[in-house]
């Protein structure tokens, strides 16, 4: 139980929405929040990690803070780095500063850059580690990625009350209202990588690109198509750019016994690349060969019916707008489990809901 008149749960609270002032600008690097509260309990500096390359937030801190830092505690979302990476280790900076208090609420599972906590009592300082649900939330795409290898896919789909995300017909243009598709659009410029299934490609024809927001990244568009089904006049090739990258994942053998049609797609700018059948190694191969770290899935019941089957879906962006279906014919949201009672069938944990007039949106891990 986190109690509000603590000043290092406060600080660290205020660290938690300072740190996620970085997501769509840091990954693969973790969101850090950090806050410096001088010897008095005061905030004496306040700092986040802004890119990739530029000054990590304790050090940023440190800088706000000057000599009221001396004496005083830091209080971060993240361990304190303890090698140099791109920048030079926060252990040091912060023995520079004289802090005496290091408070942090996740360790840092990277390989390379865990054992700050111990450094720092190495050299006298205090550190300890004080969990906190938001920051642990925070920090668990990073987290995911690091001891997986796999990148933190989040699922997203509109829906009514009933639970349909079309008409029987297919139609879906529009459940959700533009206010709630702005947000979309945005959370698209926050992520490394959109996918989505070839059934929606052909059905709905979609973009997949943020439009109408500030772009903080240029996810990667990729399609799970394994005939290697989309057509050369859809948006999504038609929009193909080294600036709006497309790619196909397709299994290794369907890219073998196509390839005039891998290199017909290849010359109008898309990409294709092959995996062993299972959307675990297409992950994966996204995560090792283009750094993706955040993946937003819009697609239909199929595609994040088999994602959930491997156990590879992370979260759930759910939009309820506010209509009823009427309809049992009417496309669900996920497809391809059969559970045989309400016990079989599978639990996520309700982290966070919004109302948005007469909509809500609901997040489940």
């Amino acid at each position: 139980m986190h109690d509000p008149t603590d000043p290092i749960e406060r600080a660290m609270s205020t660290a938690v929405r300072l740190a996620a002032r970085g997501h769509g600008h840091v990954e693969p690097n973790p969101m850090v929040g950090c806050v410096v509260l001088d010897g008095a309990g005061a905030i004496a500096g306040w700092g986040f990690h802004r890119r990739i390359g530029g000054d990590h937030a304790e050090v940023e801190a440190l800088r706000r803070a000057g000599d009221r830092a001396r004496g005083g505690t830091l209080v971060v979302t993240l361990e304190p780095c303890s090698h140099h990476g791109r920048t030079p280790p926060c252990t040091d900076a912060i023995e520079r500063a004289g802090v005496s208090r290091v408070v942090f609420a996740t360790a840092d599972p990277h390989p390379d850059a865990a054992g700050g906590a111990a450094r720092l009592r190495e050299r006298g300082i205090a550190a300890e580690r004080r969990c906190h649900s938001a920051a642990e939330q925070l920090n668990s795409p990073f987290i995911h990625r690091v001891t997986t290898g796999l990148p933190w896919v989040s699922a997203k789909w509109a829906q009514t009350i009933d639970g349909a995300v079309a008409a029987r017909s297919g139609a879906s243009r529009w459940i959700s209202s533009d206010r709630l598709r702005r947000m979309v659009h945005r959370e698209r410029a926050r992520v490394d990588a959109v996918i989505t299934g070839i059934g929606t490609a052909i059905a709905d024809d979609p973009q997949l690109t943020p439009r109408g927001v500030t772009l903080r990244r240029v996810p990667l568009r990729v399609v799970v198509d394994p005939e290697l089904d989309l057509s050369p006049d859809s948006a999504l090739v038609r929009s193909a750019s080294p600036h709006s990258p497309l790619l196909i994942a397709a299994p290794r053998d369907a890219l073998t016994g196509a390839a005039s049609r891998v290199a017909a797609l290849e010359r109008d700018g898309v990409r294709c690349f092959g995996h062993d059948g299972s959307l675990r190694s297409m992950l994966s191969h996204l995560s090792r060969e283009h750094g993706v770290a955040r993946v937003l899935v819009e697609s239909g019941g199929g595609l994040l019916g088999a994602l959930a089957r491997e156990g590879l879906v992370n979260e759930c962006w759910v939009i309820v707008a506010p209509l009823i279906a009427g309809d049992a014919q009417a496309p669900r949201p996920v497809r391809g489990f059969e559970p045989a009672d309400p016990q079989a069938m599978m639990r996520r944990t309700l982290i966070q809901a919004w109302r948005r007039g007469d909509e809500m949106v609901l997040l489940y891990r």
